[in-house]
């Protein structure tokens, strides 16, 4: 019975197709969490927030993303799978996420890389992402690992620093059809491209974030212009994802990203956390990610952005710590 109340679960999230099917899960999985997740229970508490008073999205309290670094953020009392860590400056404290079922982030990057993408057997991935390989603990490692063994390519696989060996095998597969996805931090991408000059075809390359203390940062735009301009393609897609979450959004170009059916992004006032901004308004983001529902599935980041008048969102930069509002209450 426990595994067919499990498989339930998974398809009324995985399977949402309507707003209205939305608003259902996530109230309910708020409900959910609120009575089974004593670290969240205790900031709704705060906030004077019950599921009783809360009838939408703008209602429900996102959990400011810092928790993570000194909480057990968790909505089960099951034993985790793995933890997931981010990524850090020496002597700085990292989160964690206790994953407590892996099948539900598999089930969730799986479900949205083939709804944006395309079947994963298509391709040939590879994956430079050296920042990531050099630790432990990374969500992004897991999920490539996972993409690269069910793309079934004899040619997939990691790359640490190997440019070389990295640019012969791109030169030999462009010699076939092969659809070919490279996914990869930016640092590495630009050092790849700072050494080798290519005209890919029918090649993604993705981008996974900034340059992890190893190169000075540089906007996102100058960022795309140079690796089109390497590798010799038209747009340069990203992945927006993080330590705290289970679902990734995605951008086919320019920036500009879709969630999959189970994930939303709403933008909060960064002078009043609980008020919500109109469309095309720059604020904070908080992501609505439903598979996260053995942790927690309401999240305000310290990203800052916007949602555009066709549902997309983009990125616009980073809180200053000195920027953060509502994280006072990181003493419960």
């Amino acid at each position: 019975m426990p595994e067919l109340v499990r498989y339930m679960e998974h398809n009324a999230i995985f399977d949402i197709q309507t707003e209205g099917e939305f608003l259902t899960q996530a109230l309910r999985i708020f409900k959910f969490q609120y009575n089974n997740n004593p670290v969240y229970q205790a900031f709704c508490s705060y906030l004077n927030v019950a599921p009783s008073t809360v009838h939408t999205l703008e209602q429900i309290p996102f959990l400011p993303i810092e928790f993570f670094k000194s909480k057990n953020v968790l909505s089960t009392t099951n034993n985790p799978e793995i933890t997931f860590t981010s990524s850090g400056t020496t002597g700085s404290e990292t989160s964690k996420h206790f994953v407590t079922d892996l099948s539900l982030y598999e089930q969730s990057y799986l479900k949205a890389f083939k709804y944006f993408y395309g079947d994963i057997k298509d391709y040939c991935v590879l994956a430079l992402l050296p920042s990531y390989l050099e630790r432990t603990g990374s969500s992004l490692i897991y999920m490539a690992d996972d993409l690269i063994k069910k793309s079934n390519h004899p040619k997939s696989g990691f790359f640490l620093n190997e440019y070389e060996q990295l640019h012969l095998l791109l030169r030999e597969l462009q010699k076939t059809d092969t659809k070919i996805l490279i996914i990869g931090v930016s640092f590495a991408l630009l050092e790849f491209t700072e050494q080798y000059q290519m005209s890919l075809h029918n090649t993604i390359i993705m981008e996974t974030g900034g340059m992890k203390g190893r190169r000075k940062e540089i906007v996102r735009q100058e960022l795309h212009e140079l690796l089109s301009m390497g590798f010799g393609v038209k747009h340069i897609h990203s992945e927006y994802g993080m330590t705290e979450l289970l679902s990734q959004a995605y951008s086919k170009g320019n920036g500009i990203f879709d969630c999959p059916d189970w994930m939303k992004i709403l933008v909060r006032d960064t002078e009043d956390p609980l008020s919500y901004l109109n469309n095309g308004k720059s604020g904070g983001i908080n992501v609505i990610d439903l598979a996260n529902i053995n942790s927690c599935s309401f999240i305000a980041t310290q990203d800052l952005g916007k949602i555009n008048p066709n549902g997309t969102f983009e990125i616009i930069g980073r809180f200053d710590n000195s920027d953060i509002r509502g994280c006072n209450l990181m003493v419960l």
